[in-house]
């Protein structure tokens, strides 16, 4: 009996899941301006027919490892060159992560709290989100997760190969964070003769054998330009540098709130309960404290800051999450109902107000963005209810089907309402059908992916701070007829002078494409 209800609660988690990631993904275009980039070069890879070495706009660039750029390729040849062929090793990476951590985290608790961590996983934002777009970072956390949960369950070859699968995905971080996070534990959790258990030489051989032989090979063709640009810019100068200036320090902070909600509600509690308590769980619980907070705080101090950055965070404070509510679901903890309650009654509304007061300023999301608070406040207010009459199971049940039911409103109708917004594929149709093909085409940064992307046109990078790319007020002043795909924003700073040489073939949202006569 208690097999059968173990795979049945193993199937609801893995359904909804799996709806929750592929729902919809590809329904949209490629939103700008980073999905398109990471289409757009597998599409190059294939175009080119060379693997090793990824390409943009016909030429080499070093800003990622290839992984993800080969799964993506992959796709393409089985599904076809699609928004849902790009998005598919996400999506189906950020489901296997769900399903690993529903038996990783069975293993290493009680087979609830496995079940229960990854439905936490599934059904936070960011998680969800940054499965169902077409972005390196989901790849990155799964070699991840399999590398730091292989080592907190002794299955030390995993641990490195998939240490060099993330070093293939993201580069030295790959090799960096696990050993960070492991030296951290050890220093906490004075457990440093586990070191003599790990294999550490073959480990390494392992390692090499499968992170090294592509970075071998670009060395080998590309000499100092990938090493300059890879290491030197890419790894050393973000993390030292200011890639987006104005940042402040404690930028993730307002991230975690949003990204892991709605569990946010418990989360410090849940921390706070996993680093007091005693007996055979505590190793366990410090690891996965470590690994968190270590990416929290790296991330914290780095200069360069994205939203996507913290993600790696996500597994270990689900897990985290999913023990202490699992202890809850016990009655070992009798005092936790009630702040979670209203902790999760506040957040609710907060977000669903930010929803409605964010329509304001974009009015094609109001239907979307109604129905998305109304569901983020009953969400709250059912769940509240259900927590304050110490009725855990349910209330995590109508959490986790109130995001399924977000997740439905966020592709049905706030994306699509935001599409001309935030997506090329429109105003790149457009430029298929007027332009000449022998007049100059140019691009402004931003937009500049997308439109290869859909139109197979990659035109010249302008008003941009890389590189050596002219400025749109310099091409401008240039004679003979040209083409332009900008934003309104820009058309609107141009000077009267020039707008008298420019007329407009079409707009789509924000976007526009100008032709110059002379």
């Amino acid at each position: 009996m208690v097999q059968a209800n173990n795979k049945f609660l193993f199937w609801i988690v893995a359904l909804a899941a799996a709806f929750i990631l592929f729902f919809q993904l590809g329904a949209i275009p490629l939103l700008d301006p980073d999905e398109p980039v990471y289409a757009e070069t597998p599409k190059e890879m294939i175009a080119f027919h060379d693997y090793v070495s990824p390409r943009i706009f016909g030429e080499y660039w070093y800003d990622k490892p290839p992984l993800y750029y080969w799964l993506v390729a992959a796709s393409f040849h089985i599904f076809g060159i699609s928004e849902f062929s790009a998005r598919f090793p996400s999506a189906f990476l950020g489901l296997l992560t769900v399903l690993y951590v529903y038996f990783a985290a069975g293993r290493l608790f009680v087979r609830r709290a496995g079940a229960i961590s990854a439905l936490i996983l599934a059904t936070s934002v960011e998680f969800f989100y940054l499965s169902k777009a077409a972005v390196t970072d989901i790849t990155l956390n799964f070699c991840l997760t399999l590398t730091l949960l292989s080592f907190l369950e002794k299955r030390y070859y995993l641990f490195y190969v998939f240490a060099g699968l993330a070093t293939v995905a993201k580069g030295p971080i790959g090799l960096l964070f696990p050993g960070a996070i492991l030296f951290l534990y050890f220093l906490f959790a004075r457990r440093w003769h586990l070191l003599m258990e790990m294999k550490l030489l073959p480990g390494i051989f392992i390692y090499a054998l499968v992170a090294l032989p592509w970075y071998a090979a670009m060395i080998q063709i590309h000499g100092s330009a990938f090493i300059d640009t890879f290491i030197g810019f890419h790894n050393i100068t973000r993390f030292t540098s200011p890639e987006h200036p104005g940042v402040t320090w404690y930028y993730y902070i307002p991230v975690l709130m949003l990204g892991f909600f709605p569990w946010t509600a418990i989360l410090l509690q849940s921390v706070w309960a996993s680093v007091r308590v005693g007996g055979p769980d505590w190793e366990k619980l410090i690891f996965l404290n470590v690994w968190a907070w270590f990416i929290f705080l790296f991330f914290t101090i780095s200069r360069t800051k994205l939203v996507s950055y913290i993600l790696p965070m996500y597994v270990p404070i689900a897990i985290i999450t999913g023990w202490y509510v699992s202890t809850l679901m016990e009655r070992h903890v009798r005092d936790g109902h009630r702040s979670w309650a209203v902790l999760l009654l506040i957040l609710s509304l907060l977000f669903a107000g930010g929803l409605v007061v964010g329509a304001r300023e974009m009015p094609e999301l109001t239907v979307g963005a109604y129905a998305g608070g109304a569901v983020f406040g009953l969400m709250g207010l059912a769940a509240a209810y259900l927590l304050w009459q110490k009725r855990v199971a349910g209330a995590l049940w109508t959490q986790a089907a109130g995001m399924a039911l977000f997740v439905v409103i966020l592709m049905s109708l706030m994306l699509p309402a935001a599409v001309p917004v935030f997506a090329s594929k429109d105003i790149a149709a457009d430029l298929q059908q007027h332009y000449d093909g022998k007049s100059p085409l140019y691009i402004v940064k931003f937009l500049r992916p997308g439109v290869a992307f859909y139109s197979g046109l990659y035109g010249v990078e302008v008003e941009s701070n890389w590189g050596n790319a002219p400025l749109l007020a310099d091409v401008l002043k240039r004679t003979g007829k040209a083409y332009f795909v900008v934003r309104d924003s820009h058309y609107s700073r141009m000077s009267p002078e020039d707008r008298q040489t420019i007329s407009v073939l079409a707009q789509k949202g924000d976007r526009m494409l100008l032709v110059k006569n002379r």
